[in-house]
């Protein structure tokens, strides 16, 4: 194939022969959340508050392992990689002191991702701003920094740290993400973004800590783009661009009334404070607060839980952290005391809300604030100093710009951000799966159409049947592609994160090898992001150390498509071939004990132990993880322009439409990745509309992939491929047995489609 670098052409990437390129990526990696060393995964605390002393190098992987990963995610089909880093891996030491021997390594991996013939984006990632508030991203410092003890969060409930939970095992699933409507998350970015307004009195250094904040970000990201750079090798040849940060969320800015819960909260899960409940039990106040839980129909609250700090407070006490850092922090700015407090929001002294709209406006001005209004100033702001900051080093990197969120995108349609050379980044999770860890066949919820005001009442956005589902989130995702052009302008969409938990319905799929449920999620996500006329995506994620036990080794997540623990899906080339000129079966490329793969051990290929054959089997059986609804087929380079593709998993049908403005030219004919498992040799059947097609193999580091070469002319085209069929769920049911082509013919059913 040869590797085609990339650009952007309006609303699609072109290759140098003007082929239209969609990507088909995958974050790597998780692991790069926590440290290399020491290995701090969430459930760990041993050495968790030593922050200052961690190394990230050998995040995601070492150099020497990275040639396994790159050559499975090659293997898979994937094309492109979200290329995962924080900023605690550059700057962690303290302000300004930039782990040289870390960004050294990165732009190693980067080389060998290289050879693989990857496009890679980076990732600055960030996830309720630190791993000392519950998530990853910025360094410890950052915290001191602002005012907070983060050694008292956990009394306070200022943030639920997993690290620090009683029992690791038992920490509740997903509660990590409401640390956004926790003191910690809400203070520190209102402080990021608008600090300057919200809090004038926090100077530190003779600047606002929003500057402080914000220069200190953009200043790692930069130098890591200069190292990038600076290697010569790497900007366009791999590195095609560069993602702004990861799920910005506003903090307080924008909220009507601190007193209560915002109406368009959808996130209550445990203990649920409003702002002001927060700032007090920040402050060592005892507070009831109202208990939530995430059912098949959303949140429902649960009771009532005192929370008492004791007087212990999340606000730093002495200026112990300003000596060590070497920062000079203001007089003006109150160690020991709420920030909001000092800026006349509440009264210490009586524990007495004074301005409950305090955030509703731009203080200064008294100009109305709301979610769009933030994205549209804050954010845009944030944007434009690190879109400037990047391509001070690199000026044709491709930005990724990624606003908030699930939040109507900024209006930048016709104005000067109207940037030609941006990609609008967008995240989506069916979230009913996703909080509830269990895929529902009967009935899930049009979440966008909800949030845009589709409905009369949320109730009219249910949808009922798993086709309707399926339809669903298919028009969720296009509904978003739509809403990207009317307001961000002629741009590509990618969405950099979308994915499915793996330890559904309390980890069944662990105890049986069944992953039946994760097969049909995964079908439907990728369903969806067939049907939405994006440029492309990453699915979130993989994960180099996922176990059945720990999972992602962050918060209890599990959304990796790989794990140690599970089987990888045989080649497709075992597959018994129904045309009688072909040989009984082509060249395998597994085995089962030792022996090779053919049509007399193929079953036990494809299945694993059922409960009742296996009893007190220890380990339990080993499934294949859902691997037939992401290992699936794709365009690659397409002569004009894409209209329409799919993949049908239950029938093994690839259909494909497009539009070519002039015949493909002899040695740039449009490719599709057909994964051989599901097209294997021998055993499919292709049709198209017109001209010539052929089916090779080609080699990316000796790498072996199975490609369709299609030669076509102008104006309307199409193409469909059948596959080999299998019974829905039959390679992720060990009970189950496939229907093969061969099946078929036995039958007197295997007419060529």
């Amino acid at each position: 194939m040869g590797f085609m670098q990339l650009h952007i052409d309006g609303r699609t990437f072109r290759d140098p022969q003007n082929r239209e390129i969609l990507l088909r990526g995958i974050n790597v990696a998780a692991d790069a959340k926590y440290p290399k060393s020491p290995d701090i995964p969430s459930h760990e605390s041993n050495k968790f508050f030593e922050g200052d002393n961690v190394s990230f190098v050998g995040r995601p992987f070492s150099l020497e392992e990275s040639h396994i990963h790159f050559q499975r995610l090659r293997k898979w089909g994937y094309n492109t990689i979200r290329y995962i880093f924080t900023w605690e891996a550059i700057e962690h030491a303290g302000p300004g002191i930039y782990d040289e021997e870390w960004a050294a390594f990165t732009v190693e991996i980067l080389r060998i991702a290289k050879k693989y013939e990857f496009y890679v984006f980076m990732d600055p990632h960030q996830d309720v701003w630190s791993r000392f508030s519950g998530g990853s991203g910025a360094p410890l410092w950052t915290l001191y920094a602002a005012g907070f003890e983060p050694k008292n969060f956990k009394t306070t409930g200022a943030a639920l740290v997993h690290n620090t939970s009683d029992n690791p095992a038992e920490f509740p699933k997903m509660v990590w993400s409401t640390n956004y409507t926790r003191i910690l998350c809400q203070t520190m970015f209102t402080l990021f973004w608008a600090g300057r307004d919200y809090a004038p009195k926090a100077i530190i250094d003779g600047v606002n800590i929003q500057d402080y904040l914000q220069n200190h970000y953009i200043g790692a990201c930069k130098f890591l783009a200069q190292k990038i750079h600076d290697a010569g090798d790497l900007e366009h040849d791999v590195v095609i661009g560069w993602e702004s940060m990861n799920e910005p969320h506003r903090g307080l800015i924008g909220f009507q009334d601190i007193s209560v819960i915002p109406a368009d909260q959808q996130l209550k899960l445990g203990t649920c404070p409003t702002a002001f409940q927060a700032m007090l039990t920040g402050s060592g106040r005892p507070c009831e607060l109202p208990t939530w839980a995430f059912g098949s129909f959303g949140p429902y609250q649960t009771g009532r839980e005192l929370l008492d700090p004791a007087g212990v407070t999340t606000w730093l006490s002495t200026d112990l952290e300003d000596r060590k850092y070497g920062w000079k922090r203001d007089p003006g700015w109150k160690l020991g005391e709420c920030i909001w407090a000092q800026h006349g929001v509440w009264d210490t002294s009586t524990d007495t809300l004074l301005q409950k709209d305090y955030f509703s406006k731009i203080p200064q001005t008294g100009e109305k604030m709301n979610y769009e209004k933030f994205t549209n100033t804050y954010f845009l702001n944030h944007y434009r100093a690190f879109r400037d900051a990047i391509r001070s080093v690199w000026p044709q990197s491709i930005m990724l710009c990624q606003p908030p969120v699930m939040e109507v995108p900024p209006d930048l349609k016709g104005t000067i951000d109207d940037d030609p050379n941006m990609v609008h980044a967008v995240h989506y999770y069916d979230g009913l799966t996703l909080m509830t860890k269990h895929w529902n066949r009967f009935y899930n919820v049009d979440v966008i159409g909800v949030l845009r005001g589709k409905y009369w009442a949320p109730a009219f956005g249910v949808k009922v049947g798993e086709t309707a589902i399926r339809n669903c989130l298919r028009d969720q995702l296009k509904f978003l592609r739509e809403e990207s052009i009317n307001y961000m302008g002629n741009h590509p969409m990618v969405f950099t994160e979308i994915g499915i938990p793996y330890d559904m319905d309390n980890k069944y799929a662990y105890q049986t090898g069944d992953y039946s449920s994760q097969t049909s999620a995964m079908d439907a996500n990728h369903f969806a992001l067939e049907g939405s006329t994006s440029n492309g995506y990453t699915i979130w994620v993989y994960e180099t150390e996922n176990s059945h036990k720990w999972g992602d080794n962050w918060n209890g997540e599990d959304l990796s498509i790989y794990s140690g623990d599970d089987l990888e899906l045989p080649t497709g080339a075992i597959i018994p071939s129904h045309n009688p000129n072909s040989p009984s079966y082509s060249e395998t490329h597994g085995n089962v004990g030792g022996a090779e793969i053919g049509p007399r051990n193929l079953k036990r290929a494809l299945t694993t132990p059922s409960i009742s054959s296996t009893h007190s089997q220890d380990p339990p059986p080993k499934g294949y993880r859902a691997a037939e609804a992401y290992l699936r087929p794709s365009p690659v380079y397409v002569g004009g322009t894409l209209t329409s593709h799919a993949f049908d998993l239950r029938s093994c049908t690839f259909t494909m439409s497009l539009t070519a403005k002039a015949p493909t030219d002899a040695q740039a004919p449009t490719e599709i990745h057909l994964p051989e498992f599901h097209f294997p040799v021998g055993n499919l059947d292709v049709e198209i509309s017109g001209g010539k097609w052929e089916l090779d193999n080609y080699e990316v580091q000796s790498v072996k992939l199975q490609r369709l070469r299609w030669w076509h002319a102008e104006g309307e085209q199409e193409l469909k491929v059948q596959g080999v069929i299998r019974k829905p769920g039959g390679i992720a049911n060990p009970a189950g047995e496939d229907i093969t082509y061969m099946d078929q013919c036995q039958r007197g059913e295997c007419a060529i489609m």
